[in-house]
């Protein structure tokens, strides 16, 4: 197992485009629907696809990604703890 977090991104800026991608085709296969009709809602797996799953992935890895390099979690006998990391 690693330590990895499962949702996060490499940055803030990748992880918020993929938030714009992500809700914008959800939005866009539903607002679109009067227009394009059934066809739109081929922007719903796109959409899907960016938030890796649901709105609530792409949250949780918001805040993975945000806390990255700002929390070290250590677990030693059988009990984990998070500790502020050096910013140096």
């Amino acid at each position: 197992m690693t330590n990895a977090p499962a949702f996060a991104s490499r940055s803030v800026p990748v992880h918020l485009l993929r938030g714009l991608i992500g809700f914008g085709s959800l939005a866009g296969a539903f607002l679109l629907l009067p227009v394009a009709g059934a066809w739109s809602l081929l922007l719903a797996p796109v959409g899907l696809l960016a938030l890796r799953g649901c709105p609530m992935c792409w949250t949780v890895g918001l805040v993975q990604t945000v806390a990255r390099g700002r929390l070290r979690r250590s677990c030693t006998g059988g009990t984990c703890e998070l500790t502020v990391a050096d910013r140096r």
